[in-house]
């Protein structure tokens, strides 16, 4: 547990690293261009906005993804207001899921799989030389995020601002349902294949370890 906490004071320590802020910069514009061309629906809206911020949460922790997760939503009000109000609650959610992928995969963490002086990608007994563990914590942040932030925090902040009718309240939680299910499909596979890319790119480019 100590070993969790810690991860967010080293995450901390990212934002005075140039690296760090001019690569979160880069993943902050491609978010909100992935966002533009989200799909909106009544009750749920589809984009692919999350996996900039998973990659942002892996490389720098959960908190440089809560700051970078604060900024998208900032300064995507301001590019595209749409005539909505801004709603501070909705980008406190924003910086809620960044949290969430940086906590849960944070590659410089002192605890599992992360401990190790190695690459915690790899793994010597897998045929593909990927890490088991690792696949595992992309399902269970994407998961949180899904359960948390999409279903259960999101419907709440649209009931609440009359977005959704109270009376719809079930519907909207169950068509969220339905859409998260079914997106998590496609959702997992490309995660799987974007954010350990990203690592491995980040790291040659830069030539850094894992270690803390």
């Amino acid at each position: 547990m100590k070993s969790f906490f810690s991860s967010f004071s080293k995450s901390a320590k990212e934002l005075t690293d140039l690296r760090c802020l001019c690569v979160t910069a880069i993943f902050i514009a491609l978010s909100m261009l992935l966002e533009s061309v989200a799909i909106n629906t009544p009750y749920f809206k589809i984009s692919f906005a999350y996996l900039a911020a998973a990659c942002i949460g892996m490389l720098f922790g959960p908190t440089v993804g809560f700051f970078a997760g604060l900024i998208c939503d900032v300064v995507g009000y301001i590019a595209n207001p749409a005539g909505a109000p801004f709603l501070p609650a909705y980008t406190l959610v924003q910086g809620m899921s960044g949290l969430i992928y940086g906590a849960v995969l944070y590659y410089k963490v002192d605890y599992s799989i992360f401990a190790k002086k190695e690459d915690p990608f790899k793994d010597k007994k897998s045929k593909n030389g990927l890490s088991v563990q690792f696949f595992v914590r992309i399902v269970i942040a994407k998961l949180l995020n899904i359960t948390i932030i999409n279903i259960f925090i999101n419907t709440a902040l649209n009931m609440h601002y009359g977005f959704i009718p109270k009376q719809a309240y079930s519907v909207a939680i169950a068509a969220r349902v339905i859409k998260n299910l079914t997106q998590l499909a496609a959702d997992i596979p490309l995660m799987f294949v974007v954010i350990p890319s990203v690592f491995v790119i980040y790291k040659r480019a830069f030539r850094t370890g894992t270690a803390a």
